[in-house]
């Protein structure tokens, strides 16, 4: 089977997944309440090519996360970030509409890192429910800014994996 085909299949069960996740959201799931005390606020997502791939940068004052991230998530979060409609709908604006039609929202990511991975939990509403939902750090990302909703980091993560962003100049800011 063809690399791509591969990659079309995969995503496409991500995206089951997710919707099968959401319908049994409607039905009642695992409740869990939001939390954003102590937790960091992401500013600013901006999505930038580098030599290595695709890199998602969360900005905080004066430092940013870097998380690399695949070619389609990255076109997903720059194209809810610029307002960009597609042709056809990526898996995260399928999500985004299967969430609306029950009455649901995301309301927050939280991102952390473990053993070198970025992960995440995505807080979503549905009626009177809140469930967290286990997420890759980039589908959380890009569903936050579908909603508009926070991103949140603690204090740790972006102090060890934030890196010091500088001026045009080279100065730091």
């Amino acid at each position: 089977m063809p690399r791509f085909a591969k990659f079309l299949i995969l995503y496409g069960l991500a995206a089951l997944t997710f919707s099968f996740a959401v319908l049994s959201l409607a039905a009642g799931g695992k409740q869990k309440p939001e939390k954003e005390s102590g937790l960091v606020r992401i500013e600013q997502v901006e999505v930038r090519l580098s030599i290595i791939g695709p890199v998602v940068l969360l900005k905080v004052r004066n430092k940013a996360i870097p998380i690399f991230v695949d070619a389609v998530v990255a076109e997903s979060i720059h194209g809810a970030l610029t307002g960009e409609k597609f042709r056809r709908p990526l898996s995260h604006d399928l999500m985004r509409t299967i969430l609306e039609a029950f009455d649901g929202r995301v309301s927050q990511a939280i991102i952390t890192l473990k053993e070198g991975t970025y992960y995440a939990d995505l807080t979503v509403v549905m009626r009177d429910t809140t469930n967290v939902f286990d997420s890759r750090s980039s589908d959380a990302i890009a569903l936050a800014i579908h909603f508009k909703a926070p991103i949140l980091v603690s204090p740790e993560l972006l102090d060890s994996a934030g890196k010091e962003l500088e001026e045009p100049d080279g100065k730091r800011l």
